[in-house]
Parts: structure tokens; sequence; C-alpha cells
């Protein structure tokens, strides 16, 4: 079964991006300094981008997961208010949520399959969800399949349970979709940023190639790489900045 916190590219996927990465490398640096070589030479920048682009894939791939989770907590909870037991009701779910889904190859499809497999083999419930709640890498899981084992163990109104955990997942998933929403602007705008001073020096080095000239020789290589270091820095910094986690 896979492990949730990391992404592993495909070949077609790496190689897209290492085409993507290499490229955008080469004609930052060619609009930066004119210079064949000194793109040549930077290109293979490009080959740190895979891990990037594998970072922001395995992002959306939790996100999705996490979204399929509240959904398969809203249909448990139907099931267990219909008077099923906790085992029947998740041997039970994949039907319902596939429906709900649409798409019966998605990753909790495959997890509730597993699941289900597992305790067909006599494991137990809270081992394969504290096993998925463990690979998912999310805290929603996590807590879930502690309720889970502590209602298990200990005794509890798991309809409650549910119903409780599913809302607190909403209601945070709409706090993080306002979040985004306010700071998804600032990311635009700070990649427009990012990218005008090559746009703006590329556009110049193609209509006052002589104005430009001396910035391409001599101390002039020295002082675009220090402005290209300090962009880059600048770059880092407002990206941290708005990685806000919640």
């Amino acid at each position: 079964m896979p492990d949730y916190s990391h992404y592993r590219l495909n070949k077609y996927e790496k190689l897209w991006a290492i085409g993507v990465g290499c490229t955008f490398c080469f004609m930052a640096i060619w609009l930066m300094y004119r210079h064949y070589f000194i793109a040549f030479a930077a290109a293979p920048i490009g080959l740190l981008y895979p891990r990037r682009y594998a970072k922001v894939l395995c992002g959306k791939r939790r996100d999705k997961l996490r979204q399929q989770f509240k959904e398969a907590l809203q249909a448990l909870s139907s099931l267990l208010s219909a008077g099923r037991a906790v085992e029947n009701a998740f041997m039970s779910l994949e039907n319902d949520l596939v429906l709900l889904i649409g798409d019966s190859r998605s990753d909790l499809i495959m997890e509730l399959r597993a699941i289900t497999n597992r305790m067909g083999n006599g494991e137990t419930l809270e081992a394969t969800l504290q096993d998925f709640a463990q690979r998912s890498d999310l805290e929603e899981v996590r807590n879930f399949a502690d309720v889970i084992t502590i209602c298990k163990r200990a005794g509890g109104d798991l309809v409650e349970v549910v119903r409780r955990t599913s809302q607190l997942i909403g209601e945070k998933m709409e706090v993080e979709l306002e979040v985004s929403v306010l700071v998804s602007q600032k990311k635009f705008e700070s990649r427009i940023m990012m990218g005008m001073p090559f746009v703006f020096v590329g556009v110049l080095g193609f209509i006052a190639g002589d104005y430009m000239e001396p910035l391409h020789e001599g101390m002039g290589l020295i002082l675009l790489t220090v402005c290209l270091l300090l962009l880059l820095v600048c770059n880092w910094w407002m990206f941290r900045i708005m990685d806000i986690k919640l």
C-alpha cells in the first residue's frame, strides 16, 4: 500500500518535469546573461524540479484523500445510524462511497477495499485503521483511528463520534479554503513579481541591446549574478511566508 507522505513520479512525469525545469532554467539564464554557454551550464539546475513537482503532486493527492475521507465519514455515520455494527458498516462503505466519489480506483476506495480484505483475513479494524493513519500522514485520519480504537476498547457512542468527527473535519476544511482563497491572490502576485525582472531584462535586451551590453561582460556579469541570487532568496522567503499550515 502507498505511503501518502511521499509521491514517486513515474517515467513520463519525471521526463516532463526534467524537460520543463531545464528549459525554464535555460531560458531564464539566457534572458539575463545572453550567453549560451552560461545558459547551458545553468540548465542542469532544472534537474531539481522533479522533486518540487513530486511535492506538489503529493500535496494534491493528500488534499483529495482528505476530502474523500470526509465524505466517507458522512456515509459511515449514515450506516451506523441505520443500526449496523462498525465492522459491517466498513464492509458496506465501499459501495456507498463509489456512488459519492464516482471513481472506483481512487486512493480511498483502494484503502477501504484493503481494510475489508484484511478484516476478512482476521485482522482487527483498529489495526487496519492505524496502519492507514500512519501511511496517510493526515491528522484527521490519525485522530479518527485513535477514537475508534478507544471506543472499541472502552466503549462509546460510535455514531456520535463519527458524526462529530465529520463535522470537525468539515469546519477545518472550510477554514483552510478561506485562507487559501486569501493567500492565492498574493501567491499569484508574487509569481508575477519574480517573473518581471526576467521579462524586463529580456525585453530591454531585444529593443535596446546596446544599452544592456555593459551588463553582459566584465563587472556586469557579477552584478547580474548578485541580483539573481538576491531574487532567488526573495522568492524563497515569500513562499515560506505564504506556506501557511493549519
